[in-house]
């Protein structure tokens, strides 16, 4: 079975098993008098001077064989009827064999007035983010990091010393916005303040909680030996937490985000907006492409709700949320002295 095959297969077999993660732990705090007006209220949300309708947008995923042509080709049309943006999973099997590339060109032939971004790993250059923005003619780039998945997967890289010297370059050459991302492992405060040395402007810290690709390459080796490091990394709530140091970096976030609530959480710990996989590939699988459009925009009206219930207006002014941490969150911030009391207390 082709790889990018594999990964599909397990993400959704590994998916079910997910029932809660650190949202959880993250609760908000009802104040009953609410002056906002519902007609006030707006969702949109900016970056990077990219302009979304909504906080949330469709992440990386897929690409690189005929199965996950027929992903990205209904993926497009989601993201086009919902007018969501969409990243592309990583072009770099499209970089190594030319007759793949249709399987992420098929989303700029579906969506062609779409937000689109591509996907690249560090270890990729600057020369090589030019031909997947070329490629896809994408209005952004992602470039993950992704050092357990490389380690633990049977083929996988095993030296990453270039990383830092590929991210500062294309950044430098790139003619389209760029953001670093995890693939479900976090980030902590000490790798975003490296990152902004070289010059990154924005990240998703794609914490864990969702999709697990450690849990997926060890499931693909012989002995599955490595199956201790399922559960490796920080939490996307942690991962922002870690960030709340940080006011100048554009945070995003994605994994493990379940439902609108878990959007809603994410925006009001910081991100600017929220990327969402695996709850989405799996609607689209189950129960096919007018469904996943149905959840997605009934999660545009309840997003509109909790911004109300909220007494707020806009996406930017969910920072003001005040917020209780409890469990694994609160735990985090007492050992690494995070300042998590002076969310209680946000107006």
């Amino acid at each position: 079975m082709n790889r990018k095959d594999e990964h599909v297969s397990l993400a959704r077999a590994f998916h079910h098993k997910i029932k809660e993660n650190d949202f959880d732990a993250v609760r908000l705090i009802h104040s009953p008098l609410v002056t906002t007006r519902p007609k006030a209220i707006d969702l949109s949300t900016e970056f990077l001077g990219l302009k979304l309708s909504v906080p949330f947008y469709i992440n990386a995923m897929t690409g690189g064989s005929e199965k996950t042509k027929q992903i990205n080709h209904d993926l497009a049309i989601i993201a086009r009827e919902t007018n969501l943006m969409m990243a592309t999973g990583s072009v770099s099997a499209a970089l190594k064999d030319p007759t793949v590339a249709d399987s992420y060109t098929i989303i700029r032939q579906v969506n062609p007035n779409g937000l689109i971004l591509g996907n690249m790993g560090a270890g990729r250059t600057s020369a090589d983010a030019k031909k997947i923005v070329d490629l896809l003619q994408a209005d952004g780039l992602q470039i993950h990091l992704n050092v357990p998945q490389e380690l633990v997967m049977p083929e996988g890289d095993r030296d990453f010393h270039t990383w830092s010297q590929n991210i500062q370059e294309t950044l430098q050459h790139s003619t389209v916005p760029v953001i670093v991302k995890e693939v479900g492992f976090g980030m902590d405060y000490e790798t975003i303040q490296r990152l902004k040395t070289l010059g990154v402007a924005a990240i998703d810290v794609s914490g864990r909680g969702g999709t697990s690709f450690s849990q997926i390459e060890n499931a693909r080796r012989p002995k599955k030996e490595l199956d201790y490091l399922a559960d490796w990394g920080q939490s996307t709530v942690i991962s922002l937490l870690e960030a709340q140091n940080d006011p100048e970096m554009i945070l995003l976030a994605s994994g493990g985000i379940r439902n609108a609530f878990d959007i809603f959480k994410a925006l009001c710990l910081g991100a600017k907006a929220v990327g969402i996989s695996a709850t989405i590939l799996d609607r689209l699988l189950s129960h096919g492409i007018e469904a996943a459009i149905e959840m997605i925009e009934d999660w545009k009206v309840q997003l509109h709700r909790l911004y109300l219930m909220t007494n707020k207006t806009t996406t930017a002014d969910l920072i003001r949320n005040p917020l209780i941490l409890s469990g694994a969150p609160k735990e985090w911030c007492q050992a690494r002295g995070i300042d998590y009391k002076k969310l209680a207390v946000r107006k």
